[in-house]
């Protein structure tokens, strides 16, 4: 039930009828036509923007349309009432019965209420983290992590088939620093002193891959020349770091279906594949670059490149695939890894980026689009800073990890649910501010414990149901009588419950998890509110004398607490049963 699109499909109904009666000309189209929560409660339940879209090309008054509307919407039993207001906005007001019913619906259909077909079982391709397998994963990792979780879980909500997937930034130079890193753990597991010098990665996470190492070659390479060791120290320390990445995504709760090795598009012709289908298309050329902006011409050495013509797709220049000296760049493995995405038959992509890849995106999506012919479209999702704060201070860096603060030290501090909740408080390319001892205080002004607090709160109403002896199992609560539920307290909730299929889907359109974390906040507030209300008005409470009395509001509290639990169960977050 997504009573939003059953009130859309009245007035697109309605609208067809007022064509056929001669009083809107043939031809409008009413794709544009919305119907959402007007933005102040108080001008009603819903409102429509149906007159003011249809105006102009109706070459009408929008009150004159909003008028004719209005008059055959209040026909309508669901509808109490339909106002014109301002130029020609219409708000309707809904009678209690539809809010019940919507409280019905929800006990009926479970967690599936709000489940959308959007998706059309349209493949899905979403890669997230992907961090280099040369250390733990830090904090900004922990955010790009959350969000890409989430939005995956909340596209499969949405009826899309998708695939979490991590890219393995194992083909690139850190990797050789890595394996060097590992190596002088190695020597000093065996006794020698060693120095951390050209950039190798002192965090004291690697002293137990050195000792591992140790275990197995023994003092195979002690004292050896690289030649004698490299290839097989990086695979070694890749395959480590990559299982110490996944128990910190464990730890978070996040579960890859793919993990793509960028090595494996090295030497199996897959990067020259992807480059000879831009070839077939014309777009890969022999060519010298123009300095880059701010770079003086005498200050930029012209070289002959092997280039993408980027520019056909919408990138401002285009790009290098292959160096003068013959080498790959960067950007070649990445256009192989995603020509194998489009080849594996995703109908959409999505990358989640750190925002220090910002200057990525365009050319990223100049590929996919050129290598799709522009039949998958490529959303790159860019997640911004965060910086953490513990006892008013900024929290510093890990000594585990020598330069950066972990995802485990912030999991630790206050734990896997905290952590995602807060990491979806803000849209993702906005800045946040981590404060870890806000995050745990039990109050209004920590979203995570108030969205909590309401679940916790339903779970207690049920459990003293049963302490009191009423037979309320939720077969009886979803066919309840609700005709009871008629305070405006009462019928806000149940509002607030109705707005969940269309969040989800509006949500799933624009990529954005966030909108699933401040709908819970919503939510919660005005359960509390009604809460807090029995306070005054005794007959509010969702216990009272009798189980007849009981029953409705109870149902309208079971209700709420299904749609915090699927909520919830997108962000990863368990809902709490009790709190303490």
């Amino acid at each position: 039930m997504n009573l939003f699109a059953d009130i859309r499909a009245l007035v697109l109904n309605n609208l067809a009828a007022m064509v056929e009666a001669g009083d809107l000309p043939e031809g409008l189209a009413t794709e544009n036509v919305t119907v959402e929560p007007p933005r102040d409660a108080a001008h009603g339940d819903m409102a429509t923007n149906a007159a003011m879209v249809l105006a102009k090309p109706a070459k009408m008054k929008p009150r004159d349309i909003a008028d004719m509307l209005a008059a055959r919407l209040a026909e309508d039993d669901r509808i109490t009432s339909a106002e014109v207001a301002g130029p020609g906005f219409l708000n309707l007001r809904l009678d209690p019965s539809v809010w019940q019913g919507v409280v019905a619906a929800v006990l009926q259909a479970g967690t599936d209420y709000g489940r959308s077909k959007l998706g059309a079982g349209k493949k899905v391709n979403v890669e997230y983290v992907s961090a280099n397998p040369t250390g733990p994963l830090h904090v900004g990792h922990t955010r790009g992590a959350v969000f890409g979780d989430a939005l995956a879980s909340l596209l499969d909500y949405a009826g899309h088939d998708v695939t979490r997937e991590y890219y393995i930034n194992d083909g690139g130079a850190q990797v050789d620093v890595l394996a060097r890193s590992v190596y002088l753990r190695y020597l000093e597991a065996h006794g020698q002193e060693v120095a951390f010098e050209d950039g190798t990665y002192p965090g004291d996470y690697l002293i137990g891959v050195g000792k591992a190492l140790k275990a197995k070659v023994g003092d195979a390479f002690v004292d050896k020349g690289e030649q004698f060791w490299l290839t097989e120290v990086r695979e070694f320390a890749t395959e480590a770091m990559m299982d110490l990445i996944r128990a910190d995504l464990a730890a978070l709760g996040v579960e890859m279906d793919v993990f793509y090795s960028e090595k494996s598009l090295y030497g199996t012709g897959r990067i020259e594949a992807a480059l000879d289908d831009l070839r077939s298309k014309g777009l890969i050329y022999e060519g010298v670059l123009e300095p880059p902006k701010g770079k003086k011409p005498e200050d930029w050495e012209s070289r002959e490149q092997t280039l993408f013509k980027s520019t056909d797709h919408g990138d401002d220049v285009d790009r290098p695939v292959m160096k003068s000296d013959g080498a790959w760049t960067y950007f070649a493995p990445d256009i192989a890894y995603h020509y194998d995405k489009v080849q594996r038959g995703f109908d959409a992509l999505i990358d989640v980026f750190g925002a220090d890849h910002g200057g990525y995106v365009k050319r990223m999506k100049a590929a996919v689009s050129a290598l799709s012919d522009g039949a998958v479209p490529l959303d790159v999702k860019l997640t911004q800073l965060v910086k953490l704060f513990k006892d008013g201070q900024e929290f510093k860096m890990s000594k585990r990890a020598g330069t950066f603060v972990t995802l485990r030290d912030v999991v630790d501090e206050v734990g896997p649910d905290v952590t995602r909740f807060m990491m979806l408080t803000r849209k993702n390319d906005a800045m946040f501010d981590f404060d870890l001892d806000a995050a745990l205080e039990q109050s209004k002004e920590n979203p995570v414990f108030y969205v909590q607090y309401a679940h916790a709160r339903v779970t207690s109403v049920m459990r003293k149901a049963v302490e009191a002896g009423f037979n309320l199992p939720h077969e009886r609560l979803a066919v309840a009588d609700l005709s009871g539920l008629t305070d405006p307290a009462e019928l806000a909730v149940a509002a607030k419950i109705a707005e969940w299929p269309r969040l989800v889907e509006t949500a799933a359109r624009s990529n954005e998890p966030h909108r699933v974390a401040f709908y819970l906040y919503e939510l919660a507030q005005v359960f509390h509110a009604l809460w807090n209300r029995g306070n005054d008005k005794p007959e509010l409470r969702f216990l009272q004398d009798s189980e007849e009395a009981s029953m409705p509001k109870i149902a309208l509290a079971s209700a709420c607490a299904v749609v915090i639990a699927a909520g919830l169960g997108i962000l990863g977050v368990k809902p709490a049963e009790e709190l303490r």
